[in-house]
């Protein structure tokens, strides 16, 4: 993902045909909100890693594809493999994956979460062995691991609403100081090439880079961007993640700060459909980089990881997912 700066509807996702009828909500009970286990997600992370960098068209990459889909599978979910040729200016042509991870399919009210499963070619912003390619612990390990255990916790929590996670591919091979549109492959074909056809989603939270030490992160300022009308629908729920956030006393690290767009995964999603989808990323105040010092560099591995910063991000993540049982937007 480069720094960018420039000028909902529940509906029915269909199974064949058929969208079935969610359960009635009774309004007078709580929601319980399932506990996230940090430690479970850092071993998430960590198994990612020990696949080796997960470039496209590497034989790693294709090995966590594999255990990606059983995982999912494992947890219950139906799971669509929509495979695509990516063309990056960097590695050439490959097929690439989007994996997509369905819970309750035949619901009409959905929502998506959202991280990319790649990871960087070559650590172009390190002064040593810059053409080799990084662990992508953070920068596409963090995410994943986080989204693989809400996945565990809607299986042993059943949740009366479509939850659809989707790691798109090809996200973090673009060509740096060149167009943004070299960037984020998988969610631009995915934006104009649903799974399924018409297919509709409440909101949508994208996770990129959300278990460093020390991670901080920050709204957008879509002004430039959008029409108001639209990025009125994606400040909401920036606003409402945030407020939750630091209600459950983690206002230190989600500021309520609005900082400059970012060409991520979540700007196609925003652009090509009617799904208004935050970035949940790490943009460290006063950086040079505009991210992490470990951005694509090799220090992006496991000792940057913070089961501490998984924990709270994946707990914020959770409740609001299961809060929107009673609050659609």
């Amino acid at each position: 993902m480069l720094i960018f700066s420039c000028l909902v509807l529940a509906s029915a996702c269909k199974k064949g045909n058929e969208a079935t009828e969610e359960p009635k909500i009774d309004t007078s009970t709580p929601i319980t909100v399932p506990a996230f286990s940090r430690d479970s997600a850092y071993a998430y992370v960590e198994k990612q890693v020990s696949f080796g960098p997960r470039v496209p068209g590497s034989a790693a990459h294709k090995s966590m594809q594999q255990w990606l889909v059983q995982q999912f599978k494992n947890y219950g979910a139906n799971v669509t493999e929509q495979s695509f040729k990516a063309k990056f200016a960097t590695i050439g042509e490959v097929r690439s994956t989007n994996i997509i991870a369905a819970f309750n399919p035949t619901y009409a009210r959905r929502v998506i979460l959202a991280a990319h499963w790649d990871t960087r070619y070559a650590a172009d912003e390190d002064d040593e062995r810059s053409k080799e390619p990084i662990d992508g612990a953070d920068d596409g390990g963090s995410g994943v691991g986080i989204l693989l255990e809400i996945a565990r916790l809607i299986q042993q929590n059943p949740i009366p609403l479509g939850v659809d996670i989707i790691l798109f591919d090809a996200e973090d091979q673009g060509a740096t100081n060149s167009n943004e549109d070299t960037w984020c492959l998988g969610s631009q074909y995915w934006a104009v090439n649903p799974h399924i056809k018409g297919y509709r989603a409440e909101y949508g939270i994208l996770l990129d880079m959300a278990g460093a030490r020390g991670a901080v992160f920050s709204k957008e300022d879509l002004s430039q961007v959008f029409h108001p009308e639209k990025a009125n629908k994606i400040y909401h729920h920036y606003d409402k993640v945030w407020e939750l956030a630091a209600g459950m006393g983690h206002g230190n690290m989600f500021l309520n700060v609005r900082g400059r767009p970012l060409t991520d995964d979540h700007l196609y999603v925003n652009q090509h459909t009617t799904i208004p989808m935050i970035d949940i990323i790490n943009r460290p105040v006063n950086s040079e980089k505009g991210f992490g010092a470990h951005w694509h560099t090799h220090d992006d591995n496991m000792k940057i990881i913070d089961p501490q910063v998984l924990g709270v991000v994946g707990q914020v993540v959770t409740a609001y997912l299961y809060r929107s049982v009673k609050n659609p937007s």
